[in-house]
């Protein structure tokens, strides 16, 4: 991509009533736009760091046999009224709208309905489970008050995933490999050094669940940890039912803001039994299907990151989810005509490059683009740095953890190939 192609601008300022770091950096940087209260756009760079982040999810859900579906937003209101969720005093997150030819319908906050009745097509013997279906989807939630930028929105993306199993053991064992997936997300966005599965409540689907969550100044979650942070419970169920559970006292916790990244539920046969999702064992005899749904935030987490590791005026982007991750400026006639001789070998060679091509903008107004944009590597070719040869200079903008070795301030351009090419 060349910058004076890419038609979004950075900007210094933004509306007042985004207080959230992920939102204005997020918005002055041009990856996202900002419609309504917990409504966005996604823009170019930013829908580049969401299709990233999706497929390193779904690389990870497709590692535990998860199979892709993608499901209607449109909820029929029939279905949702034989798990006793229609009503909004049980379930108040809903979206409803009324069709025109009368009767209502809902924009759909989760998929446990839906799916499980669509798959009395596909289950009727022992010998059709387990399995797991998973989807990205954009979801819809009728929040209070709409806030955190994009952490805690209206409309936003999520990966839910559903396991179907025979019978709890089947369950507990795919519920464990689940869980390894999930760590395997975390650590390849470089949260995982900061992230723990906590113990907290089902919500509406479910009495208890894990959930995964991640340190965060800003985080809405209270979660208490013990000393050697093994044990963490979300605030809600931090009682002596649960303590009893991990043999604890109260006094061993120290209470840490964090915010929710992820989170697996059991639901059992909460949805099968009323729904009548069944199938026959060897013997003839029906059993109801053992349930389990995982969920994930995507663009959720991807204001974690933003408030994670960014600063005042700049970006870092882990290398798995940045947008591009080289951004190549040019200065100068000179640097200009060999930067983009570089571009166009790169981005053929494949590598990801974002080209600042802009001849109007100064020095300065690159260097804090490129600072805010938050690409990994950044590579200036100017005039002076010609002067000494076939060199530029160059700076690691992204986390500390994933530098590349032997980066130097000052760089020959064969050097900074093998480095790009990694």
């Amino acid at each position: 991509m060349k910058q004076s192609k890419l038609f979004t601008k950075t900007t210094k300022s933004i509306a007042s009533e985004e207080t959230s770091k992920n939102a204005q950096l997020l918005t002055r940087a041009g990856y996202i736009n900002k419609e309504l209260a917990g409504v966005y756009d996604y823009l170019p760079l930013g829908l580049r760091v969401l299709e990233k982040l999706k497929q390193v999810i779904r690389e990870e859900m497709n590692s535990i046999d998860g199979q892709e579906v993608l499901m209607t937003t449109l909820q029929s209101k029939e279905l949702w009224e034989k798990t006793d969720r229609w009503n909004s005093e049980k379930m108040d997150v809903w979206f409803k709208t009324e069709l025109a030819s009368g009767g209502e319908l809902g924009l759909a906050p989760t998929h446990e309905e839906p799916l499980t009745n669509f798959l009395k097509r596909f289950v009727s013997s022992y010998k059709d489970l387990p399995f797991s279906v998973y989807q990205f989807q954009t979801k819809f939630r009728n929040e209070l008050r709409a806030k955190s930028g994009i952490m805690r929105g209206r409309e936003f993306m999520m990966k839910d995933l559903y396991s179907f199993s025979l019978n709890r053991e089947q369950h507990d064992d795919f519920y464990e490999r689940a869980t390894e997936a999930y760590w395997r997300v975390f650590d390849r966005i470089g949260l995982k050094d900061i992230t723990y599965k906590a113990f907290a409540s089902g919500g509406v689907f479910a009495k208890y669940s894990h959930e995964f969550q991640t340190l965060c100044d800003v985080g809405e979650d209270t979660i208490y940890m013990n000393a050697d942070k093994s044990i963490a419970i979300n605030e809600e169920v931090f009682n002596d039912e649960v303590l009893a559970e991990f043999n604890a006292k109260k006094e061993d916790f120290t209470a840490y803001k964090m915010t929710e990244t992820g989170n697996i539920f059991t639901l059992a046969t909460k949805y099968s039994t009323p729904l009548e999702l069944q199938y026959t064992d060897a013997d003839g005899k029906k059993h109801d299907v053992f349930m389990g749904c995982y969920g994930i935030g995507v663009s959720r987490l991807i204001g974690a990151l933003v408030e994670i590791f960014g600063s005042e005026n700049a970006i870092k982007w882990p290398k798995s989810v940045a947008p591009f991750q080289v951004n190549l400026i040019g200065m100068g006639a000179k640097g200009m005509e060999r930067a983009n001789e570089l571009y166009e070998k790169w981005t053929k060679d494949g590598i990801e490059v974002l080209f600042d091509d802009r001849e109007k903008a100064s020095f300065g107004e690159k260097m804090a683009d490129s600072e805010l944009i938050g690409c990994p590597l950044r590579i200036l070719v100017g005039d002076k740095t010609l002067e000494q040869g076939e060199m530029a200079e160059v700076k690691w903008q992204g986390l500390d953890n994933e530098k590349p070795e032997n980066l130097q301030d000052l760089m020959s351009f064969d050097e900074i190939q093998s480095i790009v090419k990694r």
